[in-house]
């Protein structure tokens, strides 16, 4: 492609220029926030039809250059900011960079290679997720720029960190609202089976080609530490368990029993590899089904737990799913405190983006109430700093765990 090619997504520094509308905030985009929304650019018909992906110089009402940005016409965020520099030159050097960059943090957190490398605009790629297992990396380019890009980005992700293998996961719901299809694909390298996951003394297997987003959520790391605590010698039931996530650290962290409850049966499967792997089977059983009604169910059986864990999927993923997000959070809550024993402990997940904090606590607290318990707050459990929050992105910290007592 020539230089001038708009299409070219590293073209420098001869690209296209957009520009933000007279009333957007641009001091927002100067003081680090790295979205523009599609009612903030100028869209006339040269922008309309940039191809998605396009690198291109984002200016000011006044056509004061601001930033090296992304384009995608497609997507409600319409430009993303790449760099604050508007003359960078985005290629693989400019990805090995920002690469190594992350790397260097999580080599410092983390014995061993099993992390989240990169988490978006968090790490300077934005809309970008990497997963790393060891030896095998699983990107999500979420933004067009980066499926664009994804052979450079693989490229320069081998380059960088060593590893022998790449899967692209090209599904959920971020790449259909920049357009992209969804398609899962080893990129380099082979993928045998699952991958023996270590983290907080247990054993996860993550299925990287067919499992939920990359094979295993790293983003509970240290809530199930702080879980695995509260656990010595207690029989512990783990709702939306996924491939084990609290009841496998719970059982290294000494629990008597764990209950794993998933609708998936191959997730449980892993699940129980897990636990197989760690010496723990015979401590270990798991339950497939619906969690509203598994909660039902054992409620009727009489059932109590020492530790009550619930980590559902996003209830709120956006603002039009708001009110009824908080009703589903409440409606666990209620259904999952009667089954916790007097004295015992009850664990409540959200990774709704668009339920903060304060509201997703009082969804709890009122669920908790109308199952007939009083309990204590005692611990707000946070995503792990593999999973770092940009400051002037709320979306970015989007993991909130309550750890209650209950009377």
């Amino acid at each position: 492609m020539s230089e001038t090619d708009p299409s070219d997504p590293s073209a420098a520094p001869s690209r296209p220029v957009v520009r933000l509308r007279p009333k957007a905030e641009a001091r927002a985009i100067r003081h680090g926030f790295p979205w523009v929304y599609a009612d903030e650019l100028v869209t006339d018909r040269r922008t309309q039809a940039l191809t998605p992906g396009t690198i291109a110089t984002l200016e000011d009402a006044d056509r004061r250059a601001m930033a090296t940005v992304t384009v995608n016409p497609k997507s409600k965020i319409i430009a993303r900011v790449m760099d604050r520099d508007p003359g960078a030159a985005i290629d693989r050097d400019w990805i090995a960079a920002r690469l190594a960059h992350a790397l260097e943090l999580r080599a410092r957190l983390f014995e061993a290679p099993f992390y989240r490398l990169i988490h978006a605009e968090a790490d300077g790629l934005p809309g970008v997720i990497i997963d790393r297992f060891g030896d095998t990396a699983v990107i999500q380019p979420n933004a067009a720029w980066s499926e664009a890009m994804i052979e450079d980005l693989t490229a320069a992700l081998v380059a960088v960190t060593g590893v022998t293998t790449v899967v692209k996961n090209g599904s959920g719901r971020a790449r259909g609202l920049e357009g992209l299809p969804e398609e899962t694909v080893v990129l380099q390298g082979v993928v045998a089976g699952p991958i023996a996951v270590p983290m907080n003394g247990a054993i996860y297997m993550a299925d990287v080609l067919g499992g939920q987003k990359t094979g295993l959520f790293f983003d509970q790391r240290p809530n199930h530490a702080f879980a695995a605590r509260l656990a010595r010698g207690a029989r512990v039931l783990d709702v939306f368990s996924h491939v084990g996530g609290f009841a496998l650290a719970a059982l290294a962290g000494g629990a008597e029993a764990a209950l794993a409850v998933d609708a998936s049966a191959p997730a449980l499967e892993l699940a129980a590899e897990g636990a197989a792997a760690m010496g723990a089977a015979e401590r270990f059983a798991t339950r497939q089904g619906d969690a509203f009604a598994t909660l039902e169910a054992l409620a009727a059986e009489g059932e109590r737990f020492d530790l009550v864990v619930c980590d559902p999927p996003a209830f709120a993923p956006n603002r039009q799913a708001l009110e009824a997000g908080l009703r589903a959070y409440e409606r666990i809550a209620r259904l999952a405190a009667p089954l916790v024993a007097p004295g015992g402990y009850l664990v409540l997940c959200s990774c709704s983006h668009a339920a903060d904090l304060v509201q997703f606590r009082a969804a709890s607290t009122r669920g908790i109430g109308r199952g007939g318990r009083r309990a204590q707050l005692i611990h707000t459990g946070y995503a792990g700093p593999d999973h770092p929050m940009l400051p002037q992105l709320a979306e970015s910290g989007y993991l909130k765990s309550l750890f209650f007592r209950l009377d």
